[in-house]
């Protein structure tokens, strides 16, 4: 009868402990997400700014490598990619 008891109460402590485990919240996982998603904005802005300056067949090599250091560090501002058309500017009034 003892060890049936033990086994009540044991379970009945790991089903409490997993309620309350479940009810709080929790952020690593999210700002972890969010740092993720910070380096592959800086990735994607790098390759942006190498293939732009890749095809205006001006800057050598090494110019564009870079170019592209310098846009991951955010030492410079990432280039546009070459598909997005550019605003039209408003007629003055």
């Amino acid at each position: 009868m003892r060890p049936m008891m033990n086994l009540r109460r044991g379970v009945g402590v790991l089903a409490a402990f997993v309620t309350l485990a479940g009810a709080l919240p929790v952020y690593a996982q999210t700002q972890g997400m969010e740092r993720r998603d910070d380096r592959r904005d800086e990735r994607a802005g790098g390759r942006a700014a190498k293939q732009a300056c890749k095809a205006g067949d001006e800057k050598s090599r090494a110019e564009c490598r870079k170019m592209k250091h310098d846009v991951k560090h955010g030492k410079a501002a990432p280039a546009a990619p070459a598909a997005a058309p550019a605003p039209a500017a408003k007629p003055a009034q």
